[in-house]
């Protein structure tokens, strides 16, 4: 595996993450990016899941929906439910853990166990 793209179901720019960590705060049952909930507290990311990122032996990428649209889904055609996580091959775009599977995941440490199992 070349890279992992980390693609989350929100927006990119100041105002969007804003508007994101308070609708985490108010509305946490109908906030719809579980990438965002496993990787991010309130406003900064999450301790354990940066120590992991830092040590993983392959290229990662995290964008946000619109980004991950603009780079890579006119290149390859393809479209996903977000958030997802994808591994780039030299055969295209793979999906690592599909939205269905973020939402069953239900803390930051089995996130990790599910990546390390598949990459």
């Amino acid at each position: 595996m070349e890279k992992l793209i980390f693609v989350y179901n929100a927006q990119s720019g100041k105002l969007n993450a804003l508007m994101d960590s308070m609708h985490k705060v108010l509305s946490p049952s109908t906030y719809d990016c579980k990438l965002c909930e496993l990787t991010f507290g309130l406003l900064q990311e999450n301790k354990t899941w940066r120590e992991f990122r830092d040590s993983l032996d392959v290229d990662t990428e995290f964008l946000h929906r619109d980004e991950f649209q603009k780079t890579y889904a006119s290149k390859f055609g393809h479209k996903f439910e977000y958030p997802i996580i994808l591994g780039q091959t030299a055969k295209g775009l793979e999906v690592v853990v599909s939205k269905p599977e973020l939402n069953k995941i239900q803390s930051t440490g089995e996130l990790i166990e599910k990546l390390k199992n598949r990459i």
